[in-house]
């Protein structure tokens, strides 16, 4: 098959909830190291960090896995009725198909998956923790949906969700991004605001000062939260959000090549 046609994994089969995942899966050679990435909000695998990361993977033996969430790319499901747990079922679906030492690469709400995979297998499937390596982060918008969104409504986007269930808030990226109120109650289960943890490996952080979407103070908080000695922030002084220029690219592949070669778990 070609690294070009994605394969398909069915999640929570034969229930109302089932939905039907893309991926494309490159194994590392010779049981090396693989890079699972984790897209942002409306993003997908065909994105350009995701496509330059795969190519960087391929050209300096790594394996890489990437997938669609439910609602995006070409994946099945309505955009509008995914969650953060929706969302963080598949990526714990998809992450166990991978073999071997992972680097977990997220992008905003990639990077709060990320965060939320690892605490997960950490407490509830340690032996699939073991297997990841390290986290870097691209504007991790952990707490997404209390902090970025629902704190910074102001009254009239408040009583949509309320009146309507729905609230199309305006980007600067392209069209309207719909957010559900069902986006914001079941995010409340998974908040990580005032529950510090050890993540027991490297976790990089790549930050654009000049971030609207998810602030630098955001990225700076995340440190108070990850204890350990093993977090770095790097701070980009002219990035913003997206963080895909080629200078930022060369950064993300340098960082990821640092946790990859990292042999401490």
């Amino acid at each position: 098959m070609s690294v070009s046609e994605p394969q398909f994994l069915d999640v929570a089969k034969g229930n109302s909830s089932q939905r039907r995942i893309a991926y494309q899966m490159e194994p590392a050679p010779d049981g090396g190291v693989g890079l699972f990435w984790l897209s942002g909000y409306r993003s997908d695998m065909a994105s350009t960090k995701a496509s330059e990361l795969a190519v960087f993977a391929r050209e300096n033996g790594y394996g890489c896995t990437r997938f669609d969430y439910s609602g995006h790319g070409v994946s099945s499901g309505d955009f509008e009725e995914g969650t953060i747990g929706t969302w963080l079922d598949e990526a714990d679906a998809v992450f166990r198909l991978t073999r071997g030492p992972q680097v977990v690469i997220g992008s905003s709400m990639g990077g709060y998956i990320a965060l939320l995979l690892l605490g997960r297998f950490l407490e509830k499937a340690p032996e699939e923790a073991q297997r990841i390596r390290g986290l870097v982060l691209i504007a991790p918008a952990w707490d997404m949906t209390e902090e970025l969104m629902w704190k910074q409504f102001d009254a009239k986007a408040r009583r949509a969700l309320e009146d309507t269930g729905v609230y199309r808030q305006p980007s600067e990226y392209g069209e309207p991004y719909a957010i559900t109120r069902a986006l914001i109650e079941e995010g409340r289960d998974h908040l990580m605001a005032n529950k510090p943890f050890d993540p027991g490996r490297p976790i990089v952080i790549l930050q654009g000062r000049l971030d609207t979407a998810v602030p630098i103070a955001h990225a700076r908080a995340l440190l108070g939260l990850l204890k350990g000695q093993q977090t770095e922030l790097v701070e980009i002084p002219d990035g913003e959000h997206r963080l895909s220029r080629p200078q930022d690219l060369s950064l993300l592949f340098n960082k990821i090549s640092e946790v990859a070669q990292d042999r401490q778990p």
